[in-house]
């Protein structure tokens, strides 16, 4: 049983004798069952926050590969320290870039503008991105990656962790990001 107990300040005067008062005790047990159940039942009603998941489909390995159109494709290079390299079209006939993940956002949207303007806004036309992580990239930029298709509106973007190409390995070899 809790019992609150509180103690008496007075002193006796002198020559005259007091009569002992008891001291008031409360009782606490009904207060400390009524917040355990308070408690208990705000951890058991309350809703905690749901885990996000994004859905990645990976392509079947016994289809085989097929051509994508250079005109509608970029390719994404992850490399070490936040870095990114990227192409639109074949590796080797066009030039490669060296970007950030701070302004992937902005190559994204030019890029799909860019590819819109070319095929005349027809819808069937969008553009295709290829993820290629390396080994110096992190697994974190590779999550940042995945979000900033679905934050930039990239109807079609797959992952290829196959390796690189020998051409783009050297692009990213010249880029300081292997």
């Amino acid at each position: 049983m809790a019992t609150l107990n509180v103690p008496q300040n007075g002193q006796a005067m002198k020559g005259k004798s007091r009569t002992r008062k008891s001291a008031p005790s409360v009782d606490l047990t009904a207060m400390v069952d009524l917040a355990f159940l308070l408690i208990t039942f705000f951890m058991l009603t309350t809703s905690l926050s749901k885990s996000q998941a994004m859905e990645i489909a990976k392509p079947v390995t016994e289809v085989p590969g097929q051509p994508y159109p250079a005109s509608r494709t970029l390719t994404l290079v992850l490399g070490k320290g936040d870095q990114i390299m990227w192409y639109k079209g074949e590796p080797g006939k066009s030039e490669p870039y060296k970007t950030t993940f701070s302004a992937i956002h902005k190559v994204l949207n030019q890029n799909r503008q860019g590819i819109a303007q070319t095929h005349g806004n027809d819808p069937s036309k969008f553009m295709i991105v290829i993820i290629k992580p390396t080994e110096k990239s992190t697994y974190k930029n590779f999550v940042d990656a995945l979000d900033e298709m679905k934050i930039s509106d990239v109807k079609s973007y797959l992952i290829d962790d196959g390796g690189l190409l020998d051409n783009e390995e050297l692009l990213m070899k010249n880029f300081g990001l292997l």
